[in-house]
């Protein structure tokens, strides 16, 4: 069996130039952002998802078949295919809201159908997730539903990093604002703030950026290389190519491709 074997780590120290660069352009703190970012990048340890000879059936029919892949600390990655390949479907199994049909899969080396419902709970803590459908609580403001991670973790005192985080995502004016009122990108843009904010070891985003314009989402990209060279584990499900080689010229990504219901490394012409 041939396993794809990712293993991208970040370096020991990590340029953080651009972020001062995005800081300045967009009338930022550099040095609360460069703060936050190492703050983010100190909780928990890193680890790994390992896919063995996985598949999935949906329907009757078999969506994914036969994948074995090794996601290291520290790799970014894309993940491109037609819609209805099963990119998301791979998301949700990364982070066992779906369990495999077939084969084995390991979250931070622990096998999946072995977590009960607490150890499932508290493995999602260190993977944050950014859904196509953006869902919040509707009669919260916006600073309640970023933090929410934390209240339900215990440590909702640690917000300090908020205020950064929500400039960074340009919601900052939005901080009091309910979720009925904002747009579907301010919807995404939150939906990113809430994924980070418990500084997890793995990041994965669905069409992070399918309802944002090209400045916003470059914005949200320079985040989540600067999460990446701190040693955070990035995976992207996207159709963006443009955002794709963005990302390439300042990090080592890696781009996999489902193909007749098998992930595959794509190319370098991308």
């Amino acid at each position: 069996m041939h396993t794809l074997l990712l293993d991208l780590c970040s370096n020991d120290a990590p340029e953080i130039k651009p972020l001062w660069l995005f800081a300045q352009r967009w009338q930022l703190n550099p040095d609360g952002l460069s703060a936050m970012v190492h703050r983010l990048r100190a909780r928990g340890k890193t680890g790994v998802i390992a896919f063995d000879s996985v598949a999935y059936n949906y329907g009757g029919g078999e969506l994914l078949s036969d994948v074995s892949l090794r996601l290291a600390p520290g790799s970014f990655h894309f993940l491109t295919g037609p819609s209805g390949s099963g990119k998301s479907t791979f998301l949700k199994l990364c982070y066992a809201e779906l369990l495999p049909t077939a084969g084995r899969i390991t979250l931070f080396d622990r096998e999946v159908r072995g977590l009960s419902r607490d150890d499932v709970a508290l493995t999602r803590r260190r993977i944050g997730v950014v859904h196509q459908d953006c869902q919040f609580l509707d009669h919260l403001p916006l600073t309640t539903n970023v933090t929410l991670p934390l209240t339900v973790a215990g440590r909702s005192g640690e917000t300090r990093d908020l205020t950064d985080l929500l400039g960074w995502v340009g919601l900052g004016a939005l901080a009091s604002a309910l979720p009925p009122s904002l747009s579907g990108g301010e919807r995404q843009r939150a939906a990113l703030a809430r994924a980070v904010i418990m500084g997890p070891d793995v990041i994965l985003a669905d069409e992070p950026t399918g309802n944002l314009d090209w400045e916003m989402s470059l914005r949200l990209l320079t985040l989540l290389v600067e999460l990446n060279k701190m040693g955070k584990t990035i995976l992207i499900a996207t159709h963006d190519l443009n955002l794709i080689r963005q990302a390439k010229a300042q990090v080592a990504a890696r781009v996999l491709r489902i193909t007749k219901r098998r992930i595959q490394l794509a190319g370098a012409d991308l």
